[in-house]
């Protein structure tokens, strides 16, 4: 059996940074870092990305039934590890029945240039979601699918609250996530945006489409709102996904999970460009 990790004692001023960092967007943009709550969440980290943990927290109720095997992977970090008792790390996490592990994570930086100099893209760009359970769900769906990246209007959940996190369910460092102020990015990168807007919006089928251009994203708005204007003119393409009689509409990470899965199985038309965008009604 491989020999129990050394554990540090969990500081005062260490327990009140979680605590803020999983509560205060502000702190975790000033520290750069946010939290990832969960023994299966944790042991993966560590697995794939060992380099982004700063630090693993346990606590003694989860020590008591560890299993061998997950001591092994938690002795493969090489980052700290610290233990604090039952009582305080409670109080630490967003979770009402903790497993007695987290960790804090460095957060990514992805580089949205060279996303956007790959030949293919195929990505979704969200406005003004504010449930956090869309936006991670949003996330683990484009992470399944391997899509190019997410990108954000600046008034959707922040991507790093606890929440969003544990939607992404541990996928929150496999694929980049951008937040973007202007739709005019993806056009002036040679990106055709096309739009999901209710069957009732006149738009074509999503089954209509056999063909996409080689750089493509997916627009998605708030289920109540929809898509702002500005995103509906600059698309190329309005698109609704058909819907049993008396459905009105579809949760906006299902609309996401089906137009993603569709578009990325159609062949590529280099035919199709991004010189002038128009919408199909």
């Amino acid at each position: 059996m491989d020999a129990a990790p050394h554990l540090l004692a969990l500081t005062r001023a260490q327990s009140s940074l979680i605590r803020q960092l999983l509560r205060d967007k502000k702190t975790r943009s000033r520290e750069g870092a946010f939290v990832v709550e969960g023994v299966k969440s944790c042991l993966d980290l560590i697995s794939r990305y060992p380099q982004s943990i700063r630090s693993l927290i346990v606590s003694p109720r989860y020590l008591r039934v560890e299993t061998d095997a997950d001591r092994r992977t938690r002795a493969k970090l090489l980052g700290r590890q610290y233990v604090c008792p039952d009582a305080i790390f409670e109080k630490l996490t967003e979770v009402d029945v903790p497993q007695g592990m987290l960790a804090v994570i460095q957060q990514p930086r992805w580089d949205e240039a060279q996303v956007f100099t790959q030949s293919r893209v195929l990505g979704v760009y969200a406005e003004r979601l504010q449930d956090p359970a869309n936006v991670g769900a949003i996330i683990r769906t484009a992470a399944a699918l391997h899509l190019s990246g997410v990108w954000l209007s600046a008034d959707c959940a922040d991507h790093l609250s606890p929440k969003v996190v544990r939607a992404t369910a541990g996928t929150i460092l496999s694929l980049p996530v951008f937040y973007t102020k202007d739709v005019r990015t993806f056009s002036s990168n040679g990106c055709d945006i096309y739009s999901a807007l209710l069957p009732s919006a006149g738009g074509v089928s999503i089954r209509t489409i056999r063909r996409i251009p080689h750089r493509l994203v997916i627009a998605v708005g708030n289920e109540g709102m929809g898509l702002a204007s500005d995103v509906v003119k600059a698309s190329r393409v309005t698109f609704s996904i058909p819907l049993a009689q008396g459905v009105e509409s579809l949760n906006v990470a299902a609309t996401v999970a089906i137009s993603a899965f569709y578009f990325s199985g159609l062949p590529l038309d280099s035919k199709i460009t991004s010189e002038k965008p128009q919408r199909l009604v």
